[in-house]
């Protein structure tokens, strides 16, 4: 899709048609499939970041994922490969979900936004919102039976609600109408700033395995 777009570029074709026909054909299929899902946010303009994106991030994972990991933003590093959580935040995820016996093969991971917000600043609410749909899809599609949300921003605009993370965590809170149990994660940026904060990690992988347990995962 991406090869295509260049070619329309390059031959000076407004690519405005190109985009319609490509939303216009891939949306019924969207929402039974993530390749197209992600075939539509590749061309998204739905909101300013665009202009500064150099790819979109959609997610990555097992599409049949029991547990969603849920993230803020992309940063430099995954603007750049096009994949979340690539960076010094995302070896530490791994790192955090390799020690309940999991992998990234194991697990979905997506993000609030699809494109990195300039100077990896805090994404906007009209910019979460531009993506709420397609991030509405990816749920629908993978239908986890726990969500985690990484971090104060992900918590706050996924669950619509505006407190600190410490009063969040070890927490069960219930996404409708999907009815998904959903806890909060500190991000694992927040993680390497703050390394006096491990402890808090293992308490909420242990809250975790909990909720897991009792949603027969």
């Amino acid at each position: 899709m991406q090869e295509l777009k260049h070619y329309f570029n390059e031959m000076g074709i407004e690519t405005f048609w190109y985009k319609a026909q490509l939303k216009q054909k891939s949306i019924e299929q969207a929402k039974t499939n993530l390749i197209s899902l992600n075939n539509i946010v590749s061309v998204c303009e739905n909101c300013d970041l665009h202009r500064t994106r150099t790819n979109t991030v959609f997610g990555e994972g097992n599409e049949s994922a029991k547990i969603l990991f849920i993230g803020e933003a992309p940063g430099r590093d995954e603007d750049k490969q096009g994949k979340p959580f690539v960076g010094r935040a995302g070896k530490l995820l791994t790192e955090i979900i390799s020690s309940i016996n999991l992998t990234r093969e194991d697990i979905y991971i997506a993000n609030t936004v699809k494109c990195r917000p300039p100077n990896n600043r805090n994404p906007e609410e009209k910019e979460v919102e531009a993506c709420s749909d397609y991030l509405e899809q990816q749920i629908d599609l993978i239908k986890p039976k726990v969500i985690v949300l990484l971090g104060k921003i992900a918590a706050n605009r996924v669950l619509k609600i505006d407190q600190p993370i410490g009063e969040l965590r070890k927490k069960i809170f219930i996404i409708k109408p999907k009815n998904i149990p959903t806890i909060i994660f500190y991000h694992p940026a927040y993680i390497l700033r703050s390394p006096k904060e491990k402890k808090k990690v293992w308490e909420d992988l242990l809250f975790l395995k909990s909720v897991l347990k009792e949603n027969d995962c």
